[in-house]
């Protein structure tokens, strides 16, 4: 049985995690628990995480909401339908609706099937999912974390995460090995670090999370 958070256990894993770090209870005990960041597992969701590659959360569901508004949910069979100008006028860069055509043409080929991947482990889903142009760690660990609601992702490429890490611990510089290290002790649980990591990022910041 693969392990994975819900809403169940979600806030029992949050008290067991942060009871092996103090800033992590001390985020806790300032903001209380973190929201139950999760996403259905499909493809529209991944569309959404290849939008939000390297640009801030806004801009990523503005052309997510842009393009939902054209199409309605997102299929394979309707982003390789749309043209290069309607991509265009979703706010989709000519590399994103390349790595959003090739996943599309991937799932409706039947070399990937999303399905399959919830019994995966961890590892087998980020080799697959990485084997597709455009689709890095950074992209499966998300998907991993928030759709297949795995329990040990640590995405070190979250810029937020890391400034995150590097608030709650008051450091002026955090380098991955750190960060890596610094997480070595609240496996098997890492993803929950990182969503208590992430709720203190965000309040912090006032950043308004629209989706």
């Amino acid at each position: 049985m693969i392990p994975t958070f819900h809403a169940d256990n979600f806030h029992a894993l949050c008290d067991s995690v942060a009871a092996r770090d103090a800033g992590l209870q001390q985020v806790l005990h300032s903001w209380g628990y973190p929201p139950l960041w999760v996403r259905p597992a499909r493809f529209a969701t991944l569309v959404l995480t290849i939008l939000e590659q390297q640009v801030s959360l806004q801009s990523a569901y503005a052309a997510y909401k842009k393009l939902t508004d054209a199409i309605g949910l997102p299929t394979p069979q309707k982003m390789l339908a749309m043209t290069n100008e309607e991509l265009r006028a979703c706010y989709f860069t000519r590399q994103k609706s390349a790595y959003v055509r090739g996943l599309a043409e991937a799932i409706q080929q039947r070399k990937l099937s999303l399905k399959s991947l919830e019994t995966l482990p961890d590892e087998a889903v980020r080799a697959q999912l990485t084997a597709l142009k455009g689709i890095g760690d950074w992209t499966a660990d998300i998907y991993l974390l928030h759709s297949l609601r795995r329990t040990d992702l640590f995405p070190t490429g979250d810029i937020a995460l890391m400034n995150g890490i590097k608030m709650i611990q008051g450091r002026g510089k955090l380098t991955k090995e750190e960060a890596i290290e610094w997480a070595e002790p609240l496996r098997p649980y890492r993803s929950i670090a990182t969503m208590i990591v992430w709720h203190h990022y965000i309040k912090v910041k006032k950043i308004r999370i629209l989706h």
